[in-house]
């Protein structure tokens, strides 16, 4: 079963979310419809991947950020 992603409704262009990373928990903001992968600034571990629109989200959503 594939686990589900925070729903991802409406986006304002410019949306920023607040991440966790599963491997050292250090929390990044990052833009939401990022057109390159995403790393942890502390251990260098995935934390979104490019999709084309909105990136898919490895580490784990913690919230939106104006």
């Amino acid at each position: 079963m594939v686990e589900k992603q925070e729903p991802i409704e409406e986006f304002r262009r410019g949306t920023f979310a607040r991440v966790d990373c599963d491997d050292c928990g250090h929390q990044q903001v990052l833009f939401v419809r990022s057109a390159t992968p995403i790393t942890c600034e502390v251990c260098g571990s995935g934390l979104a991947e490019p999709t084309g629109g909105v990136a898919k989200l490895t580490g784990t959503f913690v919230e939106y950020v104006d």
